[in-house]
Parts: C-alpha cells; structure tokens; sequence
C-alpha cells in the first residue's frame, strides 16, 4: 500500500509539472512568422503605441490585427524595397490578408474580453509580458486557468492607473496597498465570489 500512495502520488506529481511546461502550454515558444515583424523595433525602439495596429483593444473582445494598410502607412516609404517585406506588399497588391500565426490561444470554452480588462486597469504587459523587448512575440504566461485565477481571485495585485495601461515598463511595485484598493474601489471592480464565478470566463 505504501508502494502504491508513493507512485500515485510521485505520477500526480508528473503530470502538473508536465500540465504547466512549455510543451503542454506552448509558453516561451517563438512561432514563426510570414514576416519577420519585430515588437522591440516598432514598439520598444519607435515607440509606436499598441493602439495604432490593436485598434479595437479598449473597445471589442479582441485587440484586433493591424490591416496591411496600417502596415504600408509606413512601409510604402520606409524600407520600401526590402525583400523580407515582399509578403506585405503582395499583400497589399492583391488585397488578400496576411496569415499570421496566432501566438496567444485559448481554447474555444473561455470566454476573453480584451476591452474589460483594459477598462478595468488590467495592463498589456500584465499579460503579454515585456513585449517591446521580443523581436519575436512569444507566449508570456501559461494561460491556464490557475493563472488566470490568481488576478481575478486578487484582482488589486495586478491593476494599475489608466495612464499606465500601454507602458510596458510599468512595474508592480510602483503602487503602494493602499493606492491599489482604492484603485480597485474607483474601477468598481466586482468581488471576488462574482469574478470567480464559471459563467465570467465560461459562457
């Protein structure tokens, strides 16, 4: 009996390890691209706002993906000739989107609204990570349920000021106790049994 609560416990064990490893989760793996865009250049170098490709991030489920157009904005004079844009261009020629590989995936059962958390205080970098330092985006956090569940469980730790949703720099630490409940309190954001309850995220 000791024998068999050893290796029942000793295969529980493996399996959260293995259920919140990169291989399962797919965190810290960099998918490749049909071009090569880089987050660090447009947003950590230029300082483009996220806003300008993500325009329905404040106000859909889905941050949205930037148009080609928004791309030849720019394109269409920088860098205009350079081979690794062909995709763009052709793109733009034949009015035909690009296909992106989708880094960030949840599964079809979870309910996410980009424009709620936004407009609760919920920054990107919360979820996305340092996001102008990766030349190529890869998944930040595990996404599981578990994570999810840390914020919405104590959703002051990880809100900021509005001011501060886009900075990527912005650090947790740069609100005092105090300062984060009385954000929580102007945000009017639910509680706790209410941003846990099933029906929030699955719906």
């Amino acid at each position: 009996m000791i024998v068999a609560v050893v290796l029942g416990g000793t295969a529980f064990y493996v399996y959260t390890q293995v259920a919140r490893s990169s291989y399962v989760t797919g965190r810290y793996i960099e998918k490749q691209q049909p071009v090569q865009f880089s987050h660090k250049h447009h947003t950590g170098d230029d300082g483009i706002d996220c806003r300008y490709c993500h325009t329905t991030v404040e106000t859909t489920a889905t941050a949205g993906m930037p148009s080609t157009q928004t791309c030849m904005n720019c394109h269409s004079q920088l860098y205009a000739d350079q081979p690794y844009l062909e995709p763009v261009r052709a793109s733009f020629r034949e009015n035909q989107p690009i296909k992106w590989e989708r880094v960030h995936d949840l599964p079809e059962y979870v309910y996410f609204n980009h424009s709620i958390h936004v407009a609760k205080g919920v920054g990107c970098s919360t979820c996305h990570g340092q996001i102008d330092n990766m030349p190529a985006v890869y998944q930040e956090n595990t996404l599981q349920m578990e994570w999810c569940l840390q914020c919405h469980r104590n959703p002051e730790n990880y809100i900021r000021p509005k001011t501060e949703i886009y900075n990527t720099q912005w650090s947790d630490a740069d609100l005092s106790t105090e300062e984060r409940i009385k954000l929580k309190d102007d945000y009017k954001i639910r509680g706790r049994m209410m941003l846990t309850s099933c029906s929030i995220c699955h719906r």
